[in-house]
């Protein structure tokens, strides 16, 4: 892909990344923006989440996994479709969440949008809004970044 202008980090194979703020673990991927991408980016989340619950012992539930995977599916979708230069996605796991970062080079900074049913698509933010503890949407060098914060704690059912 050669140099990526929205790589916070130099490497971008998944390799482990130098913990930053209470992050046990951190990896972050060059995604080449074609066709295979998304599945690309949901079969690195897997991975992540494997090594974090093998190296960390970490409990990390299928709803969780299940979680993650759809918001990097959303984000990187997001990404890949309305931006023609590369992506970068960053893991980052606590004891209490993951955090899913995508960064791309478009400055349009998203907006969810009101609910409408008869809308056909163009409903991804809105998903990552209601799945993720905490959503955080900024202007990033070169772009903008999408951060998605999923609590790793199952929520316990209402009965």
């Amino acid at each position: 892909m050669g140099t990526n202008p929205v790589e916070p980090c130099a490497d971008g194979d998944g390799s482990a990344q130098p913990p930053l703020d209470g992050d046990l673990m951190r990896a972050g991927y060059a995604l080449d923006g074609d066709d295979g991408c998304i599945a690309d980016a949901r079969h690195h989340a897997a991975a992540f989440l494997n090594k974090a619950r093998a190296e960390h012992h970490l409990a990390v539930s299928e709803r969780v996994r299940d979680l993650t995977a759809l918001v990097v599916s959303e984000l990187v979708t997001n990404a890949h479709l309305h931006t023609s230069g590369p992506v970068w996605m960053e893991l980052r796991i606590t004891a209490e969440s993951v955090a899913i970062v995508v960064q791309d080079s478009d400055p349009t900074v998203p907006a969810p949008r009101a609910a409408d049913p008869a809308r056909v698509g163009q409903h991804g933010l809105e998903i990552v809004q209601a799945v993720a503890e905490e959503l955080l949407i900024e202007q990033a060098a070169g772009g903008k970044r999408i951060t998605a914060r999923i609590a790793l704690a199952d929520i316990p059912s209402l009965a």
